[in-house]
């Protein structure tokens, strides 16, 4: 080796060590993120989805979508610091692969998102009109205790406003009039849900679809925001890789000439 590539090789080395130093803080924020696409999965599909399902375009493969995006992005995030930590510019490049291929799915997510919020909001309108149908029916179970749980944790009643209730099939059934459900009370040990007044006290009056609309509007569009700037943020770990991967080359390289 000559004293010029030698020289060479000593500027080579700070340049990795500097490479692999930011490599690692980028596997270590993309791990986080894998770990909290999971855990939003697993939210969704133990606790979310009974009120995600009142929607006519919930799709039920969703939750285990956001699973299996979140499993991959750790898995691939503890590859990424072993082929870091090994300097195998080989690894690294399947690495490099690897991000290019969560970029795409989070990139799509992320549009399908923003582009799907409208039909979000209508969708539950129509589904919280087919659900209210089907409340208390034999089979309707499901859709049932979700309406419950709906206007208990929203605190809401009704689509528009409780209302609604009125001469729907379920009311026909409690040979009242005026009634709501028990779980638009405020104390169901105490309320009066029957031949309801002009401004009942003893219900929640708001309806649901309103709280939920507002929602959407609230959380739905800055979500689609953070998952398109998170894919964004794959490139800079993709662009990370492959010049890491570059750099131990040319040292190897040098180091044999």
């Amino acid at each position: 080796m000559t004293k010029g590539q030698y020289q060479s090789s000593l500027s080579t080395a700070p340049i990795v060590t500097c490479m692999k130093t930011l490599l690692m803080v980028f596997n270590f924020i993309f791990w986080v993120t894998g770990i909290v696409i999971l855990a939003i999965g697993i939210w969704t599909k133990v606790d979310l989805y009974k009120y995600l399902e009142l929607s006519s375009i919930y799709q039920p493969e969703a939750p285990y979508v956001l699973i299996g995006v979140g499993a991959v992005i750790v898995l691939v995030g503890s590859l990424g610091c072993c082929c870091t930590v090994k300097g195998n510019s080989f690894l690294l490049y399947m690495y490099c692969g690897f991000l290019f291929i969560v970029f795409i799915v989070e990139l799509s997510a992320g549009i399908a998102l923003l582009v799907y919020r409208n039909k979000l909001e209508k969708g539950f309108k129509e589904g919280l009109g087919s659900a209210k149908e089907k409340y208390g029916k034999a089979g309707e179970d499901e859709i049932t205790d979700a309406f419950n749980d709906l206007q208990k944790t929203l605190h809401c009643c009704g689509i528009d406003n409780y209302e609604d209730w009125y001469q729907t099939p379920w009311e026909k059934k409690q040979n009242t009039t005026k009634t709501v459900p028990l779980s638009c009370c405020k104390n169901p040990s105490s309320c009066k849900n029957t031949d309801l007044g002009d401004n009942p006290t003893d219900i929640y009056k708001q309806g649901c679809h309103r709280l939920v609309v507002d929602f959407i509007n609230d959380h739905i569009g800055p979500i689609g925001g953070v998952a398109l700037g998170i894919s964004f943020f794959q490139v800079l770990g993709a662009v990370l890789a492959c010049c890491l991967a570059k750099s131990i080359n040319k040292a190897k390289y040098e180091q044999v000439a």
